[in-house]
């Protein structure tokens, strides 16, 4: 089978890798353009890029995916299959290109959080359940037939990079598992609208800086998935001394708080927590504007309240 595979950051290269590794024909990638980075502006090649050239596979890099000559030149590769995993949102004339059509390797239950952040979403609301899925592509963002999928635990202390590496694995272990049954016909596409009723859908969409900032007036539980969803990155955030405090880890401790909500309470040497609405939030790693990440104990040493 001619595959073709679409993808930018490392949660894709563990499924590229998966693919090659078992021997899969890989006939061409296709990722993001490269794109300028850090102080320097230099060129940033994807990750997915730098992968499929050490392994000498063909990389095309379309800004647009409408134009024609790069609809020439994917048609020329004559895929029998293409495998999306953290792509963009490809237009028809692409993802109904091959005779199997494209498949789609999703972090989540399916038809559950659908949209570009499921991870993080998955965190911030507690679930303690979720999974990746395998669909077919079509018109409308992750709403194609499901062809597998796998649960995955999110511990207590689990944060967005700790369940974004556990999902990573489980995602390529699948769709190898998917690729083999379309090979050998054995798979049964399910419709996402026959399981669930739209009032049951919890939704993933694509996080901005304003969704970051904690709400001190919420419960400790809200607020601990909060800081554990968005770290580390792109992580919640508050205000100390009017300089910006990045949350990375935190613990929660249930009470009834002597302080306001938002306000601290702190030592100068151990600790520093922060009162929500029936308990505390007490740091442990954090980032004040201006300076490096690091821990409760390295930043008290230095800082002065």
């Amino acid at each position: 089978m001619r595959i073709i595979f679409m993808g930018t950051p490392d949660f894709a290269v563990a499924s590229l890798d998966a693919l090659v590794q078992s021997g899969e024909n890989i006939v061409a990638v296709i990722t993001a353009p490269d794109k300028p980075a850090g102080r320097g502006q230099k060129l940033h090649q994807s990750a997915v890029k730098v992968y499929a050239e050490a392994h000498n596979i063909p990389v095309l890099q379309p800004v647009k995916l409408k134009d024609a000559d790069f609809l020439e030149e994917l048609r020329s590769y004559q895929a029998d299959l293409q495998v999306v995993v953290a792509f963009r949102m490809l237009p028809e004339a692409v993802w109904k290109m091959p005779p199997y059509g494209t498949i789609n390797v999703h972090a989540s239950l399916l038809p559950q959080y659908r949209g570009a952040a499921p991870i993080n979403h998955a965190i911030i609301n507690g679930e303690e359940v979720t999974g990746v899925s395998t669909f077919l592509l079509q018109h409308e963002i992750d709403t194609g037939s499901i062809l597998l999928s796998k649960e995955v635990t999110i511990a207590p202390d689990d944060n967005a990079g700790i369940l974004h590496d556990k999902l990573m694995h489980t995602g390529a272990e699948i769709l190898l598992k998917t690729i083999a049954g379309l090979k050998n016909n054995t798979l049964t596409p399910k419709a996402q609208s026959n399981l669930l009723a739209e009032s049951e859908l919890k939704h993933a969409p694509k996080i901005f800086k304003e969704n970051c900032q904690i709400d001190w007036k919420k419960d400790v539980d809200s607020i601990y998935n909060l800081i554990r969803g968005l770290s580390p990155y792109p992580a919640a955030f508050t205000s100390l001394d009017n300089k910006v405090l990045k949350l990375y880890t935190v613990s929660k401790e249930y009470a009834t708080p002597d302080i306001a909500q938002g306000d601290y309470k702190t030592d100068g040497k151990t600790y520093l927590k922060f009162a929500g609405n029936n308990g505390y939030i007490s740091v442990k790693q954090l980032q004040i504007e201006g300076k490096k990440k690091m821990e409760i104990i390295d930043f008290l040493r230095g800082y002065r309240f």
